[in-house]
């Protein structure tokens, strides 16, 4: 990333501009054209720097509920289970521990019943069981920016 793409990914951290044009508004700010901001998202993101860009909202005012999951994946299982996993657009992320329950990942959806539904069916797809449902209790919000230097 040269010193651009940092001030722009140092922008888009939390002044992500909400208006009908966010790219050339960002475009603006740094001086230059919206294509070229398109385009140096789209690298950065292809080279892994930055792994998504979209909003976060609040889940639960927006009538959602969400779950953490921990299931135990034999190795010779993981890529396909995770394939399954990562097939529902209601994951909003998943990762690998080293621990007996080696696959961790959140899952979000209109109610209880519908989480309920999508953990049985990733079970049955991918021959894993039991995939443990663990909601939060409280609920923690960390702000979190990463300044690029």
């Amino acid at each position: 990333m040269d010193a651009l793409d940092k001030q722009l990914v140092n922008i888009i951290q939390s002044g992500f501009p909400v208006t009908e044009r966010p790219f050339q508004a960002l475009g603006q700010q740094l001086g230059i054209g919206e294509d070229e901001v398109i385009d140096r998202l789209k690298a950065i993101r292809q080279s892994g720097e930055i792994r998504r860009l979209g909003a976060s909202f609040d889940s639960r005012k927006l009538g959602y509920t969400s779950t953490l999951c921990a299931v135990r994946v034999p190795a010779e299982k993981l890529e396909a289970a995770v394939g399954v996993i990562n097939s529902y657009p209601n994951v909003t992320h998943n990762y690998e521990r080293n621990n007996h329950y080696n696959v961790w990942f959140t899952l979000i959806a209109p109610g209880e019943e519908r989480i309920a539904q999508i953990i049985r069916e990733i079970g049955e797809k991918a021959g894993i069981a039991p995939i443990l449902n663990l909601p939060a209790t409280r609920l923690f919000k960390i702000k979190v920016d990463l300044p690029v230097k």
